[in-house]
Parts: structure tokens; sequence; C-alpha cells
């Protein structure tokens, strides 16, 4: 079914290596992606895309519609991290902007989210130019704010689905700390859920040489913290998984006044609906019940930063794939996933439509070097991981590879051209 169409991927590579270098280059955070949405609707724009902007914020989708057939939804998210980069490659970001505190941060792309778009716009290059050998209708979106799992809500708000019609398949995927040109799928639950919760704890402040006269913040913090790293070797099973982070703590401003109050942002996974509401219902009480202890002068409070759901792949659907990367890369490079704690927003455009998605993993670093670091027990420590400050993909084989996943996936969903001549039906 792919014959011809990657006869001009090599024409494709040098642009497209361009594209991430520039978008590598130039990050920017979630919800502010203007220029980098605006060079990807170009690249649409001149494919021959209808092209929609301002979807959902800074989102872009393309429309491509090519006779009868079904939809396939493609996706891609562009948004980029706080964080100061250490690759040391002479295409490395420098950018500096303001974040939604006020206060001057570093941008990377510290989760591989330029070369997802590179992929996409790859992807869709190719798909354009070679329209005889699929037939329905192509939706390629390039979402915002995935980072800050919101984005992909916003593209549904923003009229993602109905601007191009509902598809009948959504499809997307990642790039991983694994060998470059190495493709992962796997059945069923990929990713973790995320809940993101920031907690004020109450104190009553005063005088640090005066400690009997106050309710001291930076105590109970202490105690809520630790007796956080009880829930999941307490109230998870040991065949459940779950995991519960104290991410910040933010306590006081100098060192002889005891402060009014504590922030702690806190950010919990699970793979298990059941699990996850037991997890959240161990935080509160934990929570509080040592601010209780602690004689607060009143209860915490609590706020949602943001919620990412589970990352299902539908079963049929993910079946389908896995047999059609078999058949184009070979077994030896297309691998079952493991599950992943990381979180995604992806699943929320399948949800929406109604209709199966599937989501995937596409290797990006050194074979020799994860290989070298798996053999030796080493990879945690020698091979930088999403969200880094070393985290760098190696352009080539990564470029083609994620391309190739993307084509391939799409016209295996997408219909077959009719024959001229072949009678309708």
């Amino acid at each position: 079914m792919t014959d011809g169409l990657f006869s001009s991927l090599d024409a494709l590579l040098p642009g497209l290596e361009e594209l991430y270098i520039d978008l590598h280059r130039h990050p920017e955070l979630s919800f502010a992606e203007t220029r980098t949405a605006a060079k990807l609707a170009e690249r649409l724009t001149t494919a021959g895309y209808q092209v929609h902007t301002g979807v959902g914020g800074t989102g872009v989708l393309g429309v491509l519609r090519n006779g009868p057939g079904p939809t396939v939804l493609l996706r891609a998210d562009i948004d980029a991290l706080p964080v100061e980069e250490k690759t040391g490659l002479d295409y490395a970001s420098t950018v500096r902007t303001t974040g939604q505190d006020g206060r001057e941060v570093p941008v990377m792309h510290a989760c591989g989210h330029d070369m997802h778009a590179t992929w996409l716009s790859g992807a869709a290059a190719l798909l354009a130019a070679h329209r005889d050998t699929w037939s329905g209708t192509l939706l390629v979106a390039f979402q915002p704010a995935e980072e800050v799992g919101a984005g992909a809500a916003a593209m549904v708000r923003g009229g993602v689905l109905e601007l191009g019609g509902r598809p009948d398949v959504v499809l997307g995927q990642h790039l991983a700390p694994g060998p470059a040109g190495w493709v992962l799928t796997r059945p069923g639950v990929l990713m973790a859920a995320t809940d993101a919760l920031r907690v004020t704890l109450h104190g009553r402040g005063g005088h640090a040489s005066r400690p009997e006269s106050t309710v001291d913040p930076a105590v109970l913090a202490a105690s809520v913290v630790l007796r956080l790293q009880s829930v999941v070797a307490r109230e998870v099973s040991a065949t459940e998984s779950a995991v519960v982070t104290v991410g910040s703590v933010h306590v006081g401003t100098t060192h002889n006044v005891i402060a009014d109050h504590a922030t702690l942002e806190i950010n919990i996974r699970t793979f298990d609906e059941q699990v996850r509401t037991r997890v959240l219902a161990a935080v509160e009480r934990i929570v509080r019940g040592e601010a209780a202890v602690a004689g607060s002068p009143q209860p915490p409070d609590f706020e949602s930063l943001g919620v990412f759901p589970v990352t299902a792949n539908d079963e049929d659907a993910n079946a389908k794939l896995t047999d059609a990367f078999r058949g184009h890369f070979g077994a030896e490079r297309t691998m079952e996933a493991p599950l992943v704690t990381g979180s995604e927003d992806f699943s929320e455009y399948g949800r929406a439509a109604g209709a199966p998605s599937v989501f995937w993993l596409v290797g990006g670093m050194d074979p020799e070097t994860v290989l070298a670091a798996v053999a030796a027990g080493r990879f945690e420590q020698d091979v930088p991981s999403n969200h880094s400050p070393l985290f760098a993909p190696v352009l080539h084989p990564t470029l083609r590879t994620g391309v190739e996943t993307l084509v391939v996936g799409a016209v295996n969903f997408l219909g077959v051209p009719r024959v001229s001549g072949e009678p309708g039906q």
C-alpha cells in the first residue's frame, strides 16, 4: 500500500532537518507558540491543505479532502518547556522569556515536540504529494499546550472536530529515549493519568526567635511531604501502580521570620481510575490530617493545576497499526512499548470524536549508546530522558522514521483509490 509513497522522502529530508533545527532554536511555551504555528501553517498551505489557524488558541488544523473514504486525524504537539538547554549543540536554544508568573525563564524543546512537529509536517507533505495512493480526508493537527495538559481540550472546544469533519481514527506519536529507528506500540493502556495539585498550608507567622507563638508552616510542610511518601508504599497494592511526587515547596522569604503559609505542588500518576480515586483521597486525607495535628488556624486549600487522562490505545486499531509497522520496518525494529508513567492529553480527541485512537513511541537516541547503557545497567544514568536539559535526539534516522510511521499509519486507515474503470459501489 505504501509503494511509491516514499519515493520523494529523500528529497524532503534536508528541508525537514532545516525546519527541525529552526524550531529547536526558537522554542515557545504553552499557548505562546505563535511563530511555530505560523511556520507550520505556511508549510501546510504550500502543500495544498485548507488551513485553519488560531484553533484552541495557537493550534493549526490542515484539511486535505481527497475523494470518498475514511477521515484520519494525525496530531503533533508543538510547545516547549521552561528548561535551560545544556546539550552543547550548535543549534541549542538560548531563548529566555517571561513565564506565566511574570518571572524570566529559559525555554527549551526538552520533550521532542519540535521533532513531533517536523515529523507531521513531513508526513503531511508526502501524503499531499502522493494523493493517488489514498482516498478520504486527512486532518493534520498541530496542537499547543500539551505540557500543561490543556491544548487538546482547547482545540476540541475550538472546533477542531467540526472544521474538518469527525475522524474515524486518531493517530499520534511521541519521541522516546530509545534507539533511533525503533517503533514501540502497546495495546490498551500506554501512558498514565496525571493529577497536578497546588496545596496551601496555613500557619501563624511570627519571629523566628519565638516559634512557640506560631504555627510553623515549614514544619507542617515537611511533615506532609514525608507522610505523602506512605501513600504508594502503604495504600497501593503491589500489583497496582502509582507515583506521588511533591515537586515544589515554597515557604517563607527570609531566615528570621516564620511565615504564615506554605505552598506545595503535588504530581500524581496512576493507570487505573479506582487507584486514582483512592490515591487522591489519601492525599487529601493526609494533608488535612497533618494540618489539624499542627493546629493550623484554617484548613488547607486545594487547587487543581491540570489533569491528564490515561492514554489507552484501541486494541483492534493498535493491532492493525502494529502489523503495518512490522511489515514496513521489520519485526526487529517494531517492539512492544513498556507502560509509561509520563502523561499525554492526546486521548482527548478520540474521546470527543467517539473514535478509536492509537498513540505510539519512536526512538530517537544513538542506538549504540542506548544498547550499551542497557547492557551495563546504566540506562537511567547514561541516556537523557524527556524533560532533561540534555535531551536531544540524533537527527538521522529519527527524522525519516517518524515521518514514515505517520504515513504508514495514515494510509492503513485511509481508503484505497478506485482504479479507473472499476465499478462503483
